[in-house]
């Protein structure tokens, strides 16, 4: 003869039950608030940014640096502008923003503010009529998204306000390395890749063009992990071999 359980004990599972979910559902309400107010995390397809951050980078960005706009959210929110904003983009600032042309998600780097006036003449990027300072400091080879070695020069580049970075360029004749001039609109953006033979940006008008405010998600402020050859991360048996570990744990600036 089978014996019931005791009305205590099935209480007892019941609440352990209930609290197990109640558990989870908070901790899903406070991923996803920490995603959309906080940080959100981001991976890189494509070389565009190269070296600064490379296929197979993973990052994190901060929502609430330049407070939030309709693409701040899981679902975009029909409103244009932005509130809450704690500052603006800089020159130098390595912006997550939305191309309304192609719907996807960008990352480039914040070279022309509003009212800017932007040129490239014969690879040399100059910004309101004086050309950027660069220098020479040493040569490469950039991998593309077909994993192609291509060999590239590297330059630190120095912009009208004293922010450095690294740019990579195949040569000084390429495709977009003269243009005519571009003029940025007031609430725009002007977005560039570091890796600028190999960058569709805002140099390109029917691509991507400028960045209206509104658009950003986020600022890029640190690599978290980086895997060779965009190798899933949760392939762990692949991690000896493939993982950069020299890039992890790093700020995305100098």
């Amino acid at each position: 003869m089978s014996q019931s359980m005791p009305k205590a004990e099935k209480k007892a599972q019941k609440s352990e039950l209930r609290d197990t979910i109640v558990v989870i559902v908070e901790a899903l309400i406070i991923a996803v608030l920490f995603r959309t107010f906080l940080y959100q995390p981001f991976s890189i397809p494509t070389a565009s940014m190269q070296s600064t951050l490379m296929i197979g980078d993973y990052f994190i960005s901060s929502k609430f640096t330049w407070g939030y706009g309709k693409y701040s959210f899981p679902i975009p929110l029909p409103f244009n502008g932005r509130f809450l904003a704690l500052a603006e983009p800089q020159r130098g600032d390595i912006a997550v923003f939305r191309n309304e042309i192609t719907g996807e998600d960008y990352i480039k780097r914040v070279i022309g503010l509003p009212g800017d006036t932007i040129q490239m003449q014969e690879g040399r990027l100059y910004i309101n009529g004086a050309m950027v300072e660069r220098e020479e400091t040493g040569t490469g080879e950039d991998t593309d998204s077909d994993m192609r070695a291509v060999p590239v020069t590297i330059y630190k580049e120095t912009l009208p306000n004293g922010v450095t970075h690294t740019i990579q360029e195949v040569s000084d004749n390429q495709g977009l390395d003269n243009t005519g001039e571009y003029v940025v609109p007031a609430g725009h953006y002007f977005m560039m890749g570091d890796n600028r033979d190999r960058s569709a940006d805002s140099r390109v008008l029917s691509q991507v063009g400028y960045v209206p405010f509104g658009n950003l998600i986020g600022k890029a402020e640190a690599r978290f992990f980086s895997i060779k050859d965009n190798l899933p991360p949760w392939q762990l048996w692949e991690w000896p071999a493939n993982v950069r570990w020299d890039r992890m744990l790093q700020s995305v600036y100098p």
